[in-house]
């Protein structure tokens, strides 16, 4: 069975083991409620002992189809006999297949079974045990579920799927505190079980909730997983589900801590701007686009930094950066404009600050700063004539139209 992970907390512990209801599907998950899946055994398909037969067709025998396959009940499945890898194998197709309460009837005949012929091999009747426990949680009887995984657990201890799966049954029936223990205790085997770590943040803030900062006093005392359980864990061969697990995580972890280092670096960046401090907001804006250089926000806030201390040019390749990423940003039109001041370049100021107007009217600062550029410009072409010989048609126009409505 694959790791699947179990109904979400909340769901009740209803009905016993001989029921044969089946639930409905659950959130697949790392780590989870599933049973172990043996290996598939070479060789031809057999079905309950017999061979298969095959209708002719074309002179070649016709192959059947992977429903109909049932070679996986003769897989090994550790030190069980036959009769019962059969039985386990035949709950674990089960359960991958979503017939939870029939996938439970068949670890009970193997635990059965095992129980008759006298074998006593920890390992595999932890494994039925926990399988079972798995069955459980999803058919919602999370009480059964957590005494399953105890016997999987007195079987071998620091098992970390019944660990898991009894968390999760604990979470279920709202048992937070033993529910953290066992995320905690499942965390120190494995810490790339995303389930555990989620679970463990969101119980946190409910023990918190209910009882206050000392919460940490009142937890059961979590057990030390010895070193070599640990080191165990580590050297098993990693599968193909879990490498994608923890390559998961670190990339979650990653994006999370780069989410918490840009809104520091951001809102200290505003911080120092109300200070006035430019010079050192505009390091801490740089931070930030080095981290999301898509931030639209942050060329126009790093612009008014570069504006403050004169760099013109510099914030006016800041807002035309903003301008490519949102081609109506009026921040980015205004500061630009202010840029262009700065640069002398009177007639670009003036477009820009039109378009600001054209996009938002009631924007009285834009207003302002038109006059003003008008002003500018119409007294740079006064004061200097041979500019004034040689300014294209275009500005010659603008100055004209302006000098006539003032």
């Amino acid at each position: 069975m694959g790791n699947a992970q179990d109904k979400p907390p909340g769901s009740g512990g209803g009905g016993g083991r001989s029921q044969q209801a089946a639930a409905g599907n659950g959130t697949r998950s790392r780590v989870g409620t599933a049973a172990e899946k043996p290996q598939r055994a070479p060789g031809k398909g057999v079905a309950n002992g017999s061979p298969r037969e095959n209708s002719p067709a074309g002179g070649r025998g016709e192959r059947s189809s992977p429903a109909d396959d049932t070679s996986y009940l003769d897989a090994p499945a550790g030190a069980l006999p036959p009769h019962l890898a059969r039985l386990k194998n035949a709950g674990n197709h089960l359960f991958k297949h979503g017939q939870f309460g029939d996938a439970l009837e068949k670890y009970t005949q193997a635990i059965d079974g095992c129980a008759e012929a006298g074998i006593e091999s920890p390992e595999d009747l932890c494994i039925l045990y926990s399988n079972r426990a798995a069955c459980l949680l999803k058919n919602g009887n999370s009480s059964e579920c957590i005494q399953d995984c105890n016997k999987a657990l007195e079987l071998q201890p620091y098992s970390l799927k019944p660990l898991l799966r009894r968390a999760m049954a604990h979470e279920s029936l709202e048992r937070y505190k033993k529910a953290y223990v066992d995320y905690k205790t499942v965390l120190q085997m494995d810490s790339s079980v995303q389930a555990a770590h989620d679970s463990v943040h969101r119980i946190t803030k409910m023990l918190i909730e209910q009882e206050g900062p000392e919460w940490r006093e009142k937890l059961p005392e979590i057990p030390v997983v010895p070193l070599a359980v640990q080191q165990q864990h580590r050297d098993k061969p990693v599968s193909a589900e879990v490498a994608e697990a923890r390559a998961a995580r670190v990339a979650h972890e990653e994006a999370r801590r780069k989410d918490a280092c840009f809104a520091l670096l951001k809102r200290e960046g505003n911080d120092l701007v109300k200070k006035g401090n430019f010079e050192e907001a505009l390091q801490k804006y740089s931070e930030c686009l080095a981290l999301k250089p898509d931030e639209c926000a942050l060329y126009t806030n790093r612009a008014i930094c570069l504006l403050r201390l004169n760099r013109f040019e510099e914030a006016k390749q800041d807002c035309d950066s903003a301008l490519q990423m949102e081609p109506d940003n009026k921040k980015a039109f205004y500061r630009r404009a202010l840029a262009y001041k700065g640069l002398q370049d009177y007639l670009s100021a003036s477009s820009d600050l039109q378009e600001v107007l054209h996009l938002d009217p009631k924007v009285q600062e834009a207003e302002q700063e038109l006059e003003l550029v008008t002003s500018l410009l119409r007294q740079s072409l006064m004061d200097s004539t041979p500019r004034v010989k040689h300014c294209s048609y275009t500005t010659c126009r603008f100055y004209i139209r302006y000098n006539k409505r003032m």
